[in-house]
């Protein structure tokens, strides 16, 4: 039996539901932006007023408005979008449990023995309705016999569409468009393909996978299984997790850092973070990595392993400020920097103890940790903080936690 899959992409959904809670603005142009104050702001999601303008998501806010100088400019709010994201799984789960999130927006669905529903193009239809009925937003959906093209069938009609790409069709409804709309395709590897005069997903799939490999390495084959629409990639079951490879945060500082305490500041903040990340999933990490970026936009990434896996903030913040001296000689300040924890394994297996560490204290500092993740939970993360946080208002006031971005998970 050949598979039946779906991918739904909720239409400009930050703005859409920004528009939902907000009747005022639903007739103008909107744009979801980053804290400008914090340095953060870039367009995040605009709606298709705003779009219409030349609005592109990524631009700085100073921009977008030079466009459209009458655009509504609105904070994110993560907790409304994960919401609807979740409701909008629910009513894809009375179809199949075998949905795969792409990031908040998107999802595939295996509906291969959903055919009491009827068709593949008749189920996303009714979701569609259903979507918008019960919702209030809008979304788009391709429908194929793999993953590859019914992401491409979702991107190609906007809004409230459905799009059936099948094996009577696809020659002449993929083929023809650009390289960079296949999965994978970005700009450099664009430029690599145009460069051999491969402008097009049919080019892809019209050369030899070899040639492809020469130049892009394994990837080049990949794109080759994509473009000629062999690619088999399940869909996961709802429920199924990925597995978390590393937990991390990063921040663009509301100022530049000019020292080693600025740095330390910026870096208890985000190992907090990654350390309440980490026992909120029962892992330790055996690996801390740091990201820094001057302000010129030059960047180094670094780790190291640490002798014993580790949920502890202060553990993972000396382990990051060990790096950031042996690696960083402040030749300029840094904009931004990020803490990432690697080597996840799960924090109840067995350890081997030292002699030389002091086991109890290592137990009391575990139970404090878990203690202020609760205040946290409860009263908000800012609502403890370090004393050294307090001595920089700036820096201090920063909120990994709650303020990171959620991006999609990579589709390998």
């Amino acid at each position: 039996m050949e598979r039946v899959i779906l991918h739904s992409d909720l239409n400009n959904f930050y703005a859409s539901v920004e528009c939902l809670y907000r009747p005022k603005i639903r007739n103008c142009p909107v744009a979801v932006c980053g804290d400008p104050s914090a340095r953060h702001g870039i367009v995040l999601a605009k709606n298709y007023l705003a779009k219409s303008t030349g609005i592109k998501t990524g631009e700085a806010i100073w921009q977008a408005v030079q466009k459209c100088p009458n655009l509504v400019v609105v904070p994110p709010n993560f907790p409304l979008y994960l919401k609807y994201s979740r409701l909008v799984r629910k009513i894809y789960s009375h179809y199949t449990d075998q949905i795969e999130p792409f990031g908040l927006d998107e999802s595939w669905l295996d509906v291969t023995g959903s055919s009491i529903y009827g068709t593949g193009e008749r189920i996303a239809n009714e979701i569609r309705e259903r979507v918008k009925a019960e919702l209030g937003v809008t979304v788009s959906i391709g429908v194929s016999w793999n993953k590859i093209f019914a992401k491409l069938g979702s991107d190609m009609k906007k809004p409230d569409a459905t799009t059936i790409i099948n094996h009577d069709n696809y020659q002449q409804v993929v083929w023809p468009l650009p390289a960079g709309d296949l999965l994978y395709v970005g700009k450099a590897t664009q430029k690599k393909l145009y460069n051999r005069s491969i402008s097009t997903i049919g080019d892809i799939a019209n050369a030899k996978p070899q040639y492809l490999r020469a130049f892009l390495g394994k990837w080049g084959e990949f794109l080759w299984v994509f473009a000629n629409g062999y690619d088999e990639s399940p869909v996961t079951r709802m429920g199924t997790e990925a597995i978390i490879k590393s937990i991390g945060n990063s921040s663009t500082t509301p100022r530049d850092l000019k020292n080693d305490t600025d740095v330390s500041i910026v870096l208890y903040a985000l190992c907090e973070s990654v350390s309440m990340r980490l026992r909120e999933q029962g892992l330790k990490c055996t690996t801390v990595e740091i990201y820094v970026r001057d302000n010129e936009l030059f960047s180094i990434t670094r780790q190291q392993k640490q002798q014993r896996a580790t949920d502890l903030s202060s553990e993972i913040h000396d382990a990051a400020m060990a790096i950031f001296k042996a690696n960083y000689s402040w030749v300029k300040p840094i904009r931004t920097i990020g803490v990432r924890g690697y080597g996840l394994i799960s924090a109840n297996n067995s350890i081997q103890l030292s002699f030389f560490d002091n086991e109890e204290q290592r137990l009391k500092l575990e139970h404090l940790e878990s203690t202020i993740d609760d205040i946290r939970r409860r009263f908000g993360n800012l609502s403890l903080q370090r004393a050294v946080m307090l001595s920089d208002r700036e820096l201090g006031k920063l909120n990994p936690k709650d303020d990171h971005i959620i991006h999609p998970v990579g589709y390998f």
